[in-house]
């Protein structure tokens, strides 16, 4: 699967939030705004997961019907089990 600049930036983002907690704890900020700020990032962690998944879907799901080798609900089936791995 190809990733698109769009989830790039998305994963640089969390990156950026993630450096920016560590920061915090270095900074001994306080215990409920880092809790805050890492709640924010699994958040986003999450989003950016659905956003995967549901891309690698459609696009499998297309070369499915294109060539008939896999069953389109068993992709679907294989697409819900990721997203339930991922919780």
């Amino acid at each position: 699967m190809e990733y698109d600049k769009q989830v790039k930036n998305r994963v640089k983002r969390i990156e950026g939030q993630l450096r920016g907690i560590l920061k915090m704890m270095e900074d001994n900020k306080d215990c409920r705004d880092v809790v805050t700020q890492l709640s924010a990032t699994r958040s986003a962690i999450d989003r950016t997961i659905g956003v995967i998944v549901s891309s690698n879907l459609v696009e499998c799901v297309r070369e499915a019907n294109e060539s008939g080798e896999k069953d389109p609900e068993e992709l679907v089936k294989e697409a819900v089990n990721l997203l339930v791995k991922s919780r």
